[in-house]
């Protein structure tokens, strides 16, 4: 019992004091994932993401740099362990695709709003009210319609 206390002390006190101690994990942990519970470093307690928090000091403290750092993590753990996919071969899709549609997106409402705007600006259609208020009739349709009322007079 006594050692399992003293495991989960030391399990909440060793991020924070590798935090002080590491100045590289603090730019990393936005950056890196967990890989058990999903989340960032900065996000998770796991101790997968202990492990991965010890190895950036190490690295750091052997001279490393970020990019080194996380290229032998992605080695060890999977490019999963980035919290973004990199911006090279089919990954840049993962970048590229959300920009495309929102052009595409952009781009089509406003071709519908210029049709939409144009739209009002036509010849009135068989159905609608020509510019004096009255629907245009066929000749014939309205003489006809002229002698139907003459008879009701």
């Amino acid at each position: 019992m006594k050692r399992l206390v003293v495991t989960a002390v030391v399990a909440l006190v060793l991020p924070s004091s590798a935090l002080a101690a590491c100045p590289e994990l603090r730019s990393l942990e936005g950056e890196l994932m967990c890989p058990t519970c999903g989340t960032t470093l900065e996000l998770s307690n796991a101790p997968a993401a202990n492990q991965i928090r010890r190895f950036v000091c190490e690295r750091a403290a052997a001279g490393d740099s970020k990019g080194e750092i996380k290229d032998k993590l992605v080695a060890d753990f999977g490019p999963g362990v980035l919290a973004s996919p990199p911006k090279e071969g089919f990954d840049l899709l993962a970048w590229l695709l959300p920009v495309l549609g929102v052009v595409l997106g952009a781009a089509t409402i406003a071709v519908l709003v210029v049709r939409w705007s144009r739209r009002g600006e036509s010849e009135p259609g068989p159905d609608e009210p020509s510019s004096n208020g009255r629907a245009e009739l066929d000749p014939a349709l309205e003489k006809r319609l002229e002698e139907e009322l003459a008879r009701f007079e």
